[in-house]
């Protein structure tokens, strides 16, 4: 058994912030970037989830670049092929989150088992880590891509608890995207939702977050509160 919590930290929106892009998308449709930035984020989670649905797998990365294709469309925005392939370039080596390294040290300190969970493949999220300078806080990468398949799907989070060898009572899932939430405690697992903006709006279903916390510095504490006031 084991005796700290078991963490699953999303990749994307939680510890690397997907809007990120904007700067280099600005060089390319100015002023339209951070709507830009918000279609292209939203367009790819729906690929994502129609996939799933569909039993019809291809990768996130796949996935992204159907997304920029559709938002370079509805924008208006003319894009020639060099271009989007410098933008899905600079998806791959998207910056983290201020509070990320902070964060991911004071759970560390507290003895957490700590992974990264994502619907990114091995490869793109493990460059995405060695690249923000975080990949050596976890013991291991665990991609949906290992089961063809995308959060929220049951069997990714059965997949998750099977490969880091938990249970669902001993294991959080941390993330910033609130379908990511709703789909771990769905599963059986506990959940704090990352909400980072005042006006973040965390989905209206009858599951809720087990904890929720303004950034990843308050963490590592929340949980141990949680934890500490519900023994066993």
């Amino acid at each position: 058994m084991n005796t700290f919590p078991t963490l699953a930290f999303d990749v994307y929106g939680t510890l690397i912030d997907t809007h990120g892009v904007i700067a280099a998308l600005e060089k390319h449709v100015g002023h339209k970037a951070t709507g830009f930035s918000r279609i292209w984020r939203d367009k790819q989670l729906e690929y994502s989830f129609r996939r799933g649905l569909m039993k019809n797998y291809e990768t996130f990365t796949v996935c992204t670049g159907s997304a920029l294709d559709f938002t370079s469309d509805i924008c208006k925005t003319h894009l020639s092929r060099q271009q989007k392939k410098e933008l899905l370039e600079i998806y791959r080596t998207l910056p983290a989150f201020k509070d990320v390294t902070d964060g991911l040290t004071r759970s560390k300190e507290s003895g957490f088992r700590m992974f990264a969970f994502s619907n990114g493949t091995a490869d793109a999220v493990e460059m995405l880590l060695n690249n923000a300078g975080i990949r050596d806080f976890f013991l291991d990468v665990v991609s949906v891509d290992e089961i063809k398949s995308f959060k929220p799907d049951p069997a990714v989070y059965k997949h998750f608890l099977k490969r880091s060898g938990v249970a669902g009572a001993d294991c959080w899932m941390i993330s910033g995207n609130s379908f990511d939430v709703i789909g771990a405690v769905s599963a059986g697992m506990k959940a704090a939702w990352v909400k980072r903006s005042p006006e973040a709006v965390f989905d209206p279903w009858e599951s809720e977050p087990t904890i929720t916390v303004k950034s990843l510095a308050e963490l590592a504490g929340e949980i141990n509160k949680y934890v500490n006031e519900n023994p066993g």
